[in-house]
């Protein structure tokens, strides 16, 4: 979208600076990468980024002036968590890169979450493009390496003693997100610890570290509370419906209350008509529609081209929406001419007692596929998978 950038990116992109900055994230966090970089970041006009921000304030308004009780209705029974939170620590909203009815390249809101992205991950990323080329450091993210520093300790570790803190996950090694948990015990001095090794005494919670049991007092968490019951034989501990003596980050229920539930509320020129599959009206067409469940994971259960026999055989029809489709553009140009397609997810962190949250990053993922998820795409494809947007004239 910004062709000088585009141009000069693509006339300096070898494969060998591809593989060096994979070799460096690789030095920078001691574990390599286990999902698909992109060759490529993405660039993006002002104009642009000005509509995301736009889009994303008026949500955030919309969200802050839901009637009480509202969001608390998306909490499944057996998964409320005690000792909730007034707002999240995290915000995230994801765009897709689309061409409008009125020829215009706009955002188009696909999902949101309260939950943590790759926050330490993607600043490093950003870094790690701009040591490679060195004419995106005029593009980089405004806020200094230690000012996005001192924003995430105060948001995750806070008052407290960072041995206390602790990156919650189940079977952190086996996460395919294992790279940015490595990032972050780097930029904030806590520890990564598996949901089986946690030890509870009361209602008290405890790590082991070199043969000593070490107070738990805040959580980062990063587990997707809703998919342990689907994990066979998983023996712990302490149980996230439990009383506990911890201060979340963020709060398990934000899971719920900030997610695919929230679109059929929602009302913007940037945010695509959505309904609960329950409440379909007869009038609008099913194949105008993509099917998605309300609490799945990286585009798990989205069904493209629903049909009324498979919406007709779904039983728990309140856990599902149909969102109206959108067209990503194929607009980011390869060194073959071909062309991807992308999206954005804006990074805002929510501190304690802030009126509004801030927007402190942003991570994208490029696609030549339907579905911009990277499972999807051809193994010999290049300018797809993680990325970095920048944002330029």
């Amino acid at each position: 979208m910004i062709p000088k950038y585009r141009k000069q990116f693509n006339e300096e992109f070898t494969s060998e600076k591809y593989n060096q900055i994979k070799a460096i994230l690789e030095e920078k966090s001691g574990i390599q990468p286990t999902f698909r970089l992109s060759e490529s970041p993405i660039f993006l006009t002002k104009e642009f980024k000005e509509k995301l921000v736009s889009a994303s304030e008026s949500i955030i308004d919309q969200i802050k002036n839901f009637p009480e009780g509202t969001l608390e209705k998306s909490i499944p029974e057996n998964c409320k968590v005690p000792n909730d939170t007034k707002q999240p620590h995290f915000f995230t909203i994801d765009f897709g890169i689309c061409r409008s009815e009125n020829g215009k390249i706009e955002p188009q809101l696909i999902e949101l979450q309260a939950f943590p992205s790759l926050y330490a991950f993607q600043n490093v990323y950003e870094e790690t493009f701009c040591e490679v080329y060195p004419f995106l450091n005029q593009l980089k993210n405004n806020i200094s390496d230690e000012d996005y520093q001192k924003h995430l300790y105060e948001l995750i570790v806070g008052k407290e003693n960072p041995e206390n803190v602790v990156l919650l996950e189940i079977y952190p090694e086996k996460q395919k997100t294992a790279i940015d948990f490595a990032l972050t015990e780097k930029l904030l001095g806590i520890k990564t610890v598996c949901l089986t090794k946690v030890k509870k005494q009361g209602n008290q919670l405890f790590y082991e570290h070199n043969g000593n049991l070490i107070r738990i007092k805040r959580i980062y968490n990063r587990v997707i509370f809703d998919e342990l019951d689907k994990i066979p034989d998983l023996k712990t501990e302490f149980n996230f419906r439990e009383d506990v003596d911890v201060e979340w980050v963020t709060h398990p229920n934000w899971f719920f209350k900030i997610s695919k539930y929230l679109l059929p509320l929602l009302k913007h020129e940037f945010v695509p008509k959505s309904y609960f599959l329950h409440e379909f009206p007869e009038n609008e067409n099913l194949e105008n529609f993509v099917l998605k469940p309300l609490f799945s994971f990286a585009g798990s259960g989205v069904n493209l081209n629903p049909t009324k026999e498979i919406t007709d055989a779904i039983s728990d029809k309140v856990n599902y929406i149909l969102q109206r489709k959108v067209n990503y553009e194929p607009i980011f140009e390869d060194i073959n001419g071909d062309f991807s397609r992308a999206e954005i997810r804006l990074l805002y962190i929510w501190k304690e007692n802030e009126e509004r949250p801030i927007l402190l990053q942003n991570l994208s993922r490029m696609t030549k596929a339907a579905m911009v998820n990277v499972d999807f795409n051809k193994k010999d494809a290049i300018w797809i998978g993680s990325s970095h947007a920048f944002f330029g004239e």
